[in-house]
């Protein structure tokens, strides 16, 4: 009943991660315009964007890649997937532990300079590692094909 193909959570997967990005890139971008309003004309404002670009293609390159090739190998290798598998239950766990966390460092910034540049930053780390890893799900090969 609930049988699917790899391919289907394959693209699950993909959606799932670049939604997240998609989130975090409007997230980010809020609080450094929020930021930006309590003391404009600040350098340190958009440092905090260039800080959360690098520090995310770094990201990407060393660890994001290599979190999108392991999943896609995992879901090659079930033997009937299930439309649930596209992650594994820990990522679900982890997931949730992550948009928790994450409101609650934008919400205690709120009104707070430093502190709004230092979440825009890791949002956007974030979210430029997963956008820019997401090429893996369409170029990657899966052990097991």
């Amino acid at each position: 009943m609930f049988d699917t193909s790899a391919r289907i959570l394959k693209i699950l997967a993909a959606v799932v991660w670049y939604l997240g990005g998609f989130i975090l890139i409007l997230k980010g971008g809020s609080l450094l315009i929020a930021a930006e309003s309590l003391k404009p004309g600040l350098p340190w404002t958009w440092s905090g964007a260039i800080i959360g670009l690098i520090s995310g293609g770094l990201k990407e390159k060393y660890f994001f890649r290599k979190i999108c090739k392991k999943n896609l190998n995992r879901i090659a290798g079930l033997k009937q997937p299930k439309i649930w598998q596209f992650y594994r239950p820990r990522f679900f766990a982890f997931l949730f532990f992550m948009i928790t966390a994450g409101a609650i460092l934008s919400g205690s910034a709120l009104g707070n300079y430093p502190f709004l540049i230092a979440v825009a930053a890791l949002d956007l780390s974030i979210a430029t590692a997963l956008a820019g890893s997401s090429y893996v799900f369409w170029t990657y090969q899966s052990k097991g094909r």
